[in-house]
């Protein structure tokens, strides 16, 4: 076993003697330890209750005679961080995530590990981190929350609160009727209720092989997500415990299969344009070359069959689960054949094509068949063009039909909270695109989400006739004409920093085309003249991320060498 280097031989005397004090007895040094890395933080939705999965799966490992190990890494709530400096901190702490499991993980040589993630950045931090320390690991995350509901029934959830914010700012919407959505729009813990950024990427982990079935839909805190969290405890001891765990290893399972089984999936299923950020860093982690572009190839022959909210407000993970889950969407999408890795493996011992063999779809209305598709594509799109050399991210999904194909007049923000102002002051108006720059990974530091805009062009009735470019990113709640990552960023001396006020800016998400109508040699001109905007940034921590991060093509991930 791995962890021998830290409890065989007369060497290890003292390493045992420490162990002992935290509890250990004799018969324990010959049985798999298990690290436990839990995302437990109070002020979370979707982590507050996570200190009573660790547990249980603490004891769960204990019965099926394995040595656990809690420890833990922290989290942003993005709800909470956004609108303000908070939300720097955001992406950055993915990179945090991922250090304190490779630091704990490889520090003491434990054997395995199992994952209790559940929201935003948690997700991917973790998978990067199980990645590089490379045991046997299995992921279960704390599960979504239920929609709420308004006082007449109609569903609700984060995103019905953030556009609602915008209906009042219009005079839209009284106090009485925001103050009803506040209260109930997040009725329980869990990952919030839509397929925003944190339920796409417990998804993905079903699609990657790297949880068990019903991860990302089996609802937190009910007796069938506790029973979950107890069988992903016992099979992490079952692999730990085998004659040749290596072959268990997590890049093993998280290969260049299960990279492209994630991303068939999230077309499917319309999910958050954050994952195309996380799962090219997990790819780079993985050391799977999947270049931007192929993410176009895959979405061009996948049909969108699941529409969740924000894309439509009626549905939510819950109904996802009810219909036969993603096991349901996986087995209709591979009808098509071709599109899914059958072959690619899981952590539960199966292949992906035996996990979904028995999966129907039960309810047609919730998950669509491929001929009664919302769209013959996929729900993300890579868009290319003068404006995105390296590409941008937009999701298709949720997009009204006539703003697929776009041509607007810019009108230029320099960040965000002036893009808030901007828009609250009626400064944007229809046949206009926002553009919101210097706020990428490198410019902002740390690419801040921007749901805040997104939500007031939506609550304001603009949300078929306004689109928005940024080179940040967006919420997983966010809908409409919103296209991010715009690579390279202004920062870096990207085409978007030289963007004017007037300038016609076209997009076509089918032709995957993103392009400033502003010729050559004005272009040249504004670029000699150019001086690059800077924010003040006084954090330690986010003057180093800003120094060492790569744009968002590259996943923004860190780099290792100057």
């Amino acid at each position: 076993m791995r962890s021998d280097i830290i409890k065989k031989g007369f060497d290890k005397a003292p390493h045992r003697s420490l162990l002992r004090a935290t509890g250990l007895k004799d018969e324990d040094f010959d049985k798999p330890f298990i690290g436990i890395a839990n995302s437990y933080i109070d002020i979370i939705p979707g982590h507050f209750f996570l200190h009573e999965y660790g547990e249980i799966v603490k004891e769960a490992i204990r019965e099926a005679g394995g040595v656990p190990f809690v420890f833990n890494t922290i989290g942003v709530d993005d709800g909470i961080a956004m609108g303000h400096d908070g939300m720097l901190y955001s992406l950055p702490s993915r990179e945090l995530i991922a250090d304190t499991m490779e630091t704990v993980m490889n520090a003491h040589q434990l054997d395995a590990m199992i994952c209790i993630p559940n929201c935003d950045k948690i997700v991917p931090g973790m998978i990067m981190g199980a990645l590089r320390v490379n045991v046997p690991t299995v992921f279960v995350s704390g599960g979504p929350m239920a929609a709420g509901a308004k006082k007449d029934g109609t569903p609700i959830d984060l995103a019905t609160a953030f556009e609602a914010v915008g209906q009042h700012a219009e005079g839209n919407m009284s106090d009485e009727e925001l103050y009803d959505i506040e209260c109930n729009a997040c009725p329980s813990g869990g990952s919030c209720s839509g397929m925003f950024t944190a339920n796409s990427m417990n998804t993905l982990c079903e699609a990657m092989g790297i949880a068990l079935p019903g991860n990302g839909t089996v609802l937190a805190m009910t007796p069938e997500r506790i029973e979950m969290v107890k069988k992903a405890a016992k099979r992490i001891v079952e692999l730990a415990k085998e004659d040749n765990p290596a072959k268990n290893n997590f890049r093993n399972i998280l290969n260049e299969k299960a990279v492209h089984n994630a991303f068939v999936v999230d077309m499917a299923m319309g999910g958050s344009s954050n994952t195309v950020l996380h799962m090219l860093a997990i790819a780079k982690e993985a050391e799977v070359d999947f270049p931007i572009e192929k993410i176009n190839e895959i979405a061009d022959k996948v049909a969108h069959i699941a529409k969740i909210s924000p894309s439509l407000t009626t549905v939510h993970m819950a109904d996802i689960d009810k219909a036969g889950g993603v096991n349901a969407v996986m087995k209709e999408v591979s009808r098509r054949g071709g599109l899914l890795n059958l072959d690619a493996m899981t952590v539960t011992g199966e292949t992906i094509g035996e996990r979904i063999a028995d999966a129907t779809i039960k309810d047609t209305a919730i998950i669509h068949t491929n001929e009664n598709a919302y769209s013959q594509v996929g729900g993300l799109s890579i868009l290319f063009g003068n404006l995105a050399l390296e590409g941008a991210v937009v999701k298709t999904a949720g997009i009204a039909p006539n703003m697929r194909q776009f041509k607007g007049t810019a009108v230029c923000f320099n960040s965000q909270p002036e893009a808030i102002t901007g828009i609250m002051s009626h400064k944007v108006k229809a046949g206009d695109v926002v553009v919101i720059r210097y706020e990428g990974p490198k410019g902002g530091p740390g690419m801040q989400e921007m749901l805040a805009p997104t939500a007031l062009i939506q609550g304001m009735g603009l949300g078929e006739s306004v689109a928005l470019i940024t080179d940040g990113r967006f919420s997983g709640a966010t809908k409409g004409a919103s296209i991010g990552h715009v690579s390279p960023e202004a920062a870096e001396g990207g085409l978007i920093a030289l963007i004017e006020d007037g300038d016609e800016i076209e997009l076509d998400t089918d032709a995957h085309l993103l392009q400033l109508n502003v010729s050559e040699d004005i272009l040249a001109q504004r670029k000699a003249n150019w001086k690059p905007y800077k924010n003040e940034v006084k954090s330690k921590w986010l003057k180093r991320y800003q120094l060492l991060v790569s744009n968002a093509s590259n996943g923004a991930v860190l780099k290792t060498e100057l």
